[in-house]
């Protein structure tokens, strides 16, 4: 996740970088300055993107914390055994409990994932 968040920002100053490098000062200024409300909605609206990408990732972040109790069923002998595994760390038919243990599903055996009671 912190990579992503690294790659972005290398790829932004990799552009604002190139731009400047590529305005030479014997360029002419531009003809007409852009009105200032139009700097402004720029700005605005470069600041609702960046907001709203952070809540997105919060909320994502906070989802992937949540606590979840994970029941896995054999079907065969109809055994039923419980694990308690954050939300992030549930990947198809494996998942890691709390304690750090790895569990791999078979075949035959089911698993409902349902919340945790609060006390």
């Amino acid at each position: 996740m912190f990579g992503k968040i690294l790659l972005t920002l290398a790829v932004i100053l990799g552009a604002y970088w190139f731009l400047r490098r590529r305005r030479s000062p014997l360029s002419p200024p531009p003809s007409k300055p852009a009105p200032p409300w139009v700097r402004i909605f720029a700005y605005g609206l470069s600041g609702f993107f960046l907001a709203s990408s952070l809540l997105w990732l919060y909320e994502d972040w906070e989802k992937d914390r949540e606590i979840l109790q994970v029941e896995v069923i054999n079907a065969n002998t109809g055994g039923l055994t419980r694990y308690l595994a954050r939300r992030g760390d549930i990947q198809g038919r494996q998942f890691r409990t709390l304690d750090g243990q790895w569990v791999n599903l078979a075949e035959i055996e089911r698993m409902i994932l349902r919340p945790v009671d609060a006390p």
